[in-house]
């Protein structure tokens, strides 16, 4: 794919929110939410916290080791890993909910970003070694939003009856008709076979969600040296039983995190996820249920299951694993078990993590520098060719249907539909009917300014009615504008959430992860549009 790259601000674009703009832009009212800048200096600060702060590197090798025997690594994870054992090195993590194939687009952008930050930060700061991370959330269970993908304006679901933690479901026939149905689609392009190969060798008939994705990841991204963790594991989840263990008899958290949440609302921010009291789930074969306290009693919500204080402490030092963190404890576990010392994550996570700032600093654990992932706005050649025919830009389309409709009419109509002359007349005349009633009677002004508020209202109106009756001449345009748009900016929203990597690889193959690799960018906070030549 031969593309020309287009970097654009993102206050541009005009689709991010205040908060991801004011963060791009440091505003101070952020600054007391965040560690470390997202620049070089941030990240020299940040290692330099990390450096203070005992990760076990021994048992997170020894359980990434267990997580890859019997995978076909590359010998470029197989480094990555053994070079967590040194004290100089550190990770770049990205991580997201186990969306089946990968779901949206910017799921793999994370990835990427990831990946391009490290190579870069291993030439800036050569006396230490970077690896990125993808850490699969795999103990989420919001099914409705990860049993999906779009695939060329269809949207594919996978409908199954388990419940649980999406992780730990299994891949059933009603997942592998979904990808019949894929390759139905995608064969007919140069690599659809290739990419649909490669989802069949990944999610087999009773293989876990998560070990699926897995081995997926790991067939897309080995080559780039790239470490996928499945953090839903005993032996690490051991490393957090003290906090965890806090949170459940003393509700840390949810009091620490209010009081960030409280800060942020008054700067003018929009929460973005609320603590519970305690911020535990309970895993245990299909279950994953909140953990509440009623009265005396630790219960499992919707479950016949309950512990006295003493029992589960017990059950956490004997079974970790059946303890998932939620979103506001996540962090805290990724931060323990990893070497990190910056997270890549969308606008969402950016937000919820400015929460956590002060959580990370009750349990003295490094905060990471936050990046904000690379966006990307994919445009073939099909659809740039018929950009350029209604003679538009392709950074035009960022603005709404209606906008751009407005903006060809009044450029290619042969029909004048603005009354701008016409209404600064109309304005002068006014002025002297003013004067000249002011001289017979000052009480008359009054009655001659509501008289031209009426009839400039009355001339707009007409204005926008002969604007409206241009755009009728313009219908095949309108159609037009209105496919490209569908297809760029899905439902009014950013491409990279709608569509799924696989209808791209089918028709570029490997080549279309190697040209995001190539123009990923790593420190740099700007929107990138690729458009095919």
């Amino acid at each position: 794919m031969n593309c020309k790259s287009t970097r654009i601000p993102y206050r541009q674009t005009g689709v991010f929110s205040k908060l991801v703009l004011d963060y791009i832009d440091q505003v101070d009212a952020i600054k007391p939410f965040m560690a470390n800048p997202a620049t070089l200096q941030g990240i020299q600060q940040a290692i330099e916290a990390r450096k203070a702060f005992k990760t076990n590197r021994s048992v997170l090798v020894q359980e990434l080791k267990k997580q890859y025997d019997g995978v076909e690594a590359s010998n470029k994870v197989k480094q990555s890993i053994e070079s967590l054992l040194s004290d100089n090195t550190f990770t770049i993590t990205s991580a997201h909910q186990n969306t089946i194939f990968t779901g949206p687009l910017y799921f793999i952008y994370k990835i990427l970003h990831s990946i391009k930050l490290a190579d870069n930060l291993k030439t800036s700061l050569s006396q230490y070694d970077f690896v990125p991370v993808f850490y699969i959330g795999s103990e989420d269970a919001d099914l409705d939003e990860l049993n999906n993908i779009n695939l060329g304006g269809h949207k594919l679901v996978w409908n199954t009856k388990q419940t649980g933690a999406v992780g730990r479901m299994k891949v059933d026939k009603e997942l592998l008709k979904l990808i019949d149905a894929m390759e139905g689609q995608l064969s007919v392009l140069p690599h659809g076979n290739d990419i649909i190969a490669l989802t069949k060798k990944s999610y087999k008939e009773g293989e876990t969600i998560e070990q699926a994705t897995f081995l997926f990841l790991n067939e897309l991204f080995a080559e780039y040296g790239l470490i996928v963790l499945k953090p839903d594991n005993k032996e690490l989840k051991k490393e957090l039983t003290t906090v965890f263990e806090d949170d459940l008899v003393n509700q840390t958290a949810s009091e620490n995190v209010e009081k960030s949440i409280a800060a942020l609302s008054d700067a003018g921010y929009k929460v973005q996820a609320n603590p519970r009291e305690i911020n535990l789930f309970y895993l245990k074969d299909d279950l994953r249920q909140r953990i509440i306290k009623e009265d005396t009693r630790f219960k499992v919500q919707g479950a016949s299951i309950d512990f006295s204080e003493d029992e589960l402490r017990k059950e956490l030092e004997q079974n970790p694993e059946r303890f998932s963190p939620n979103v506001i404890l996540r962090g805290i576990y990724q931060e323990t078990i990893l070497p990190n010392i910056a997270f890549i994550g969308g606008g969402g996570e950016t937000a919820y993590w400015l929460q956590l700032k002060s959580l990370f600093e009750h349990y003295k654990v490094p905060f990471p520098v936050l990046v904000l992932r690379n966006s990307f706005l994919l445009v073939e050649e099909k659809w740039k060719a018929l950009i350029s025919k209604l003679g538009y830009t392709t950074e035009n389309f960022f603005s709404s249907e209606q906008e751009l409709l407005n903006k060809l009419v009044i450029k290619e109509s042969k029909n004048e539909t603005k009354l701008n002359s016409s209404l600064a007349a109309v304005e002068e005349l006014y002025d002297s009917f003013k004067q000249q009633a002011k001289a017979v009677d000052t009480t008359l002004e009054k009655h001659v300014d509501a008289l031209k508020t009426k009839t400039i209202f009355r001339l707009q109106e007409l204005e926008k009615k002969m604007l409206r009756a241009e755009k009728r001449k313009f219908t095949d345009q309108q159609g037009q504008i209105q496919k490209i748009k569908a297809h760029l900016f899905p439902g009014n929203g950013l491409q990279e959430r709608h569509e799924n990597i696989s209808y791209y690889y089918a028709k570029y193959g490997p080549a279309i992860l190697q040209l995001l690799y190539n123009e990923s960018l790593s420190l740099e906070q700007e929107f990138v549009m690729l458009t095919e030549k």
